[in-house]
């Protein structure tokens, strides 16, 4: 047991740090071909928060583990709003932009409630895939001409630095290997853990997997908080959620359909979809997000996860 832990602690490092050249690698490389920055901003920088549940997802359903990968997404999600923008409200309490509550926390609230009707029949299949993927391209065009290119501008460029070519393909090609082999790592251990501790393979996903996945958006989202960047922080976490549900989900239905357990449209899902719309009343009263607000959520995460795990052993 403890070889297996060890493996998933090194595959969760593999994730984080894959993810994180990778991104660094592909923006660079777009920039040098003088792509728009605002354009590197809202695909590369932000497909790479989502990297790394969209390849442990993507492998998870590969292996027959369905669990893991639906797990996965539905824990991230509710990881990004409890653990996530909990935590990033309690060090530092966040400002909220007008213009996110007007476009973007709709757009997630609307794709969020999409995601359970869409299981609502057991399965997400090709046609559903189509459709999520057709919301990402919808809400990414949305982004594109609504976007301000000079703040991206300097927000990618100071991210990435002055590097050469040569130095971003190196660090897309071994970003991509760590991410992929980090992941496979994961899943393979998420799935003897889950095994060993009599635990079910949707529970592995929702709790350990999602965490260790979502570790990338808390770290910037923390840290961007703490920094007075309140709508990086918050952008980041509504951003992940809209980019798991409609490429990572959309993206596995449409290579590989998967079954869907039916307790998690009983609690997981409507759990979703509630702290999706507390998190939007609790933005639009005030216009920020305090302290008491950040540990509510944080408290909601460590229920989400508690309530799950007695489901998981044949609970209520």
């Amino acid at each position: 047991m403890a070889m297996v832990v060890l493996y998933f602690l090194v595959g969760m490092g593999l994730l984080y740090f894959g993810s994180e050249w990778m991104v660094r690698g592909a923006s660079g490389l777009a920039l040098s071909f003088n792509i728009r920055p605002v354009i590197v901003g809202l695909t590369v920088v932000a497909f790479a928060t989502s990297a790394p549940e969209l390849v442990v997802s993507l492998i998870a359903a590969i292996k027959g583990s369905s669990g893991v990968s639906l797990g996965n997404i539905l824990g991230s999600n509710v990881a990004n709003l409890g653990l996530v923008m909990g935590l990033s409200a309690v060090a530092s309490p966040l400002s909220v932009e007008p213009n996110l509550l007007r476009r973007e926390m709709p757009f997630m609230l609307m794709v969020t409630f999409l995601f359970w009707i869409l299981c609502m029949d057991g399965r997400i299949g090709r046609l559903d895939g189509i459709i999520l993927v057709g919301c990402l391209g919808a809400f990414l065009t949305m982004s594109v001409l609504t976007a301000k290119s000079p703040t991206s501008k300097i927000v990618v460029r100071d991210r990435l630095g002055k590097k050469t070519g040569i130095w971003y393909l190196f660090q897309l090609s071994a970003g991509t290997l760590g991410l992929v082999a980090g992941a496979n790592w994961m899943v393979r251990s998420a799935i003897l853990m889950a095994r060993a501790l009599g635990l079910s393979e949707v529970f592995i996903g929702l709790s350990i997997v999602a965490v260790g996945t979502s570790l990338p958006e808390l770290a910037t989202s923390v840290v961007a908080g703490i920094k007075g960047e309140s709508d990086i922080s918050i952008g980041n976490v509504v951003g992940s959620n809209i980019f798991n549900i409609c490429l990572v989900i959309g993206t596995v239905g449409l290579f590989h359909p998967m079954t869907i357990e039916s307790r998690l449209l009983r609690f997981e899902f409507p759990a979703l979809v509630v702290l999706s719309c507390i998190l939007f009343v609790f933005s639009s009263t005030g216009k920020r997000l305090n302290r008491l607000e950040g540990l509510f959520f944080v408290l909601g995460f460590c229920l989400f996860v508690a309530i799950s795990f007695l489901f998981s052993k044949g609970g209520p």
